[in-house]
């Protein structure tokens, strides 16, 4: 799964007659509320769901403890989901928003516990900063939960403007995040 995609290629788009590339879409999930391993299943299957979306890896289980939240935050599961999609950059965001708020994700203050998170950390090489969306995502790069999941199933991947994921883990700090040994999501 070394291989990124060639932005060249491009698909149909069936509704409209235009042509859109297939981009290499990075996504987080994370969860530290209510039954952690269910709300990272139930979001990948969302993923997978998802129309013009097509699932090519899905890293490991790991463990986290909360980054930047309330004191004694319960630890997080995370995953990282590799994926080749049409969709637009936005697109993309309003889906990960909507199945957040399909698992009852409720935001209250930055870094506060959720049932679920689901992050866009890079679309292709696109770069935005808007207002409500900022692509690659920002301190993803500083980030064990997202760079160790992501370069167990995608060393190869990049990170506009930060370097390649296989590097970057290298430079993580790693005291507080263990993979789940024996816990495996799965496509249902």
């Amino acid at each position: 799964m070394n291989e990124t995609p060639n932005p060249h290629i491009i698909d149909a788009d069936t509704l409209t007659g235009g042509f859109r590339p297939i981009r290499r879409v990075v996504v987080a999930l994370g969860s530290n509320l209510g039954d952690r391993v269910a709300n990272l299943q139930g979001a990948l299957n969302a993923v997978a769901d998802t129309p013009d979306v097509e699932v090519v890896g899905v890293s490991p289980v790991y463990e986290s403890a909360a980054v930047g939240g309330p004191e004694g935050s319960p630890d997080f599961l995370n995953a990282v989901v590799v994926v080749d999609s049409t969709l637009h950059a936005r697109t993309l965001l309003e889906r990960a928003l909507a199945i957040e708020d399909a698992f009852g994700r409720v935001r209250t203050e930055p870094g506060a516990p959720r049932t679920l998170d689901v992050d866009l950390v890079v679309v292709g090489d696109k770069v935005i900063q808007e207002d409500d969306f900022v692509l690659p995502h920002p301190r993803a790069h500083e980030r064990a939960f997202v760079v160790l999941p992501w370069a167990s199933v995608d060393a190869d991947g990049v990170i506009p403007g930060q370097g390649r994921v296989g590097d970057l883990a290298g430079q993580v700090d790693t005291t507080t995040i263990t993979r789940v040994d024996g816990l495996e999501l799965r496509i249902e």
